[in-house]
């Protein structure tokens, strides 16, 4: 069982999906860096407010808070119960850009990958056969035959 765990991993399907996932963590936390410190001050301040993923609806306070009841983290950390739609907003926008981002890189490694065997195929010799002489000296001792 050990040796074919290690025939497994050893597989370079594997080692490439490793490597892939941890890019894609590196890449998920500069694209949220974006959205959080780019794209929503931004949104934030064409809509009026400084810090659009501290934009909630307050259900509940926890019983026992004294905090300012605008304080989105300290409401979160108090474990009130609210709807954080400018939170979602936010990862929705993230989502957005990474998946703009990944068709981006799909596109761009389709178009490589066909221009790749459109070069294969360019690059294969026609296949050799006969030439008309040698068909026809066939086609003329069959015929004697």
């Amino acid at each position: 069982m050990l040796s074919e765990f290690k025939a497994f991993i050893a597989k370079g399907n594997v080692m490439q999906l490793a490597v892939a996932v941890i890019i894609g963590a590196a890449f998920g936390k500069i694209v949220t860096s974006l959205t959080d410190d780019v794209i929503m001050p931004l949104v934030g301040a064409i809509f009026g407010g400084a810090d659009f993923s501290s934009y909630f609806i307050l259900l509940s306070a926890p019983e026992g808070y004294e905090g300012a009841m605008n304080d989105y983290a300290a409401l979160k950390e108090a474990g009130a119960a609210m709807i954080g739609y400018g939170a979602f907003i936010t990862a929705i926008i993230n989502f957005l850009i990474l998946a703009f981002i990944i068709f981006l890189l799909v596109r761009y490694a389709n178009k490589v990958t066909a221009q790749f065997e459109k070069q294969e195929e360019e690059a294969a010799p026609a296949p050799v056969g006969p030439t008309e002489t040698e068909l026809l000296t066939e086609i003329r001792d069959l015929l004697k035959k």
